[in-house]
């Protein structure tokens, strides 16, 4: 099995919709539209070409040639400037075969050395815990737990912090 990070460009824009129209849900931000749609992804792939590499590092997870899923490393601002929050998903097809913890452990280097960051910060959601063995397995250490910090479709949640340093 072939595991390549490829830079997002303006024509994955259908194969993106696609990806993100049929994920779970489940444990990702209200933020990312549903449906979602070609107009969704050309919005978000033209964000991504102008913060990529300035304050973003994002990535087409690509499975044998296939879009698989997404991972990206995104600074933060003000005070919390040297610090980024990663962020990641892969279709419900790929899951539980190590390729989310190997992209992890691929873009956190280049994350470090193309962005102004000390650390990599990961927030879980506390039931999602294949989410939290990829950011373990990929030497991200458990800092800590905000109680009843993020609420989903009516259910508040613990949301587990995790961090890597450079």
């Amino acid at each position: 099995m072939e595991i390549i990070l490829r830079k997002w460009n303006r024509g994955d824009a259908q194969a993106l919709s696609a990806l993100l129209d049929g994920i779970d849900r489940r444990y990702l931000s209200d933020r990312l539209p549903h449906p979602y749609t070609q107009e969704d992804g050309e919005q978000w792939l033209d964000m991504v070409l102008k913060q990529e590499g300035k304050t973003g590092i994002f990535r087409a997870v690509i499975v044998d040639g296939e879009l698989a899923g997404s991972v990206s490393v995104e600074q933060k601002g003000d005070v919390y400037r040297r610090d980024a929050e990663i962020g990641y998903l892969l279709s419900a097809g790929y899951w539980s075969r190590g390729i989310m913890t190997e992209a992890v452990k691929q873009i956190c280097p280049i994350a470090f050395r193309e962005l102004d960051i000390v650390r990599i910060t990961g927030l879980v959601f506390e039931p999602n815990a294949a989410s939290r063995r990829v950011l373990e397995k990929s030497g991200f250490v458990p800092e800590g737990l905000m109680r009843k910090a993020v609420t989903k479709d009516g259910v508040s949640y613990d949301l587990c912090i995790y961090g890597k340093l450079k």
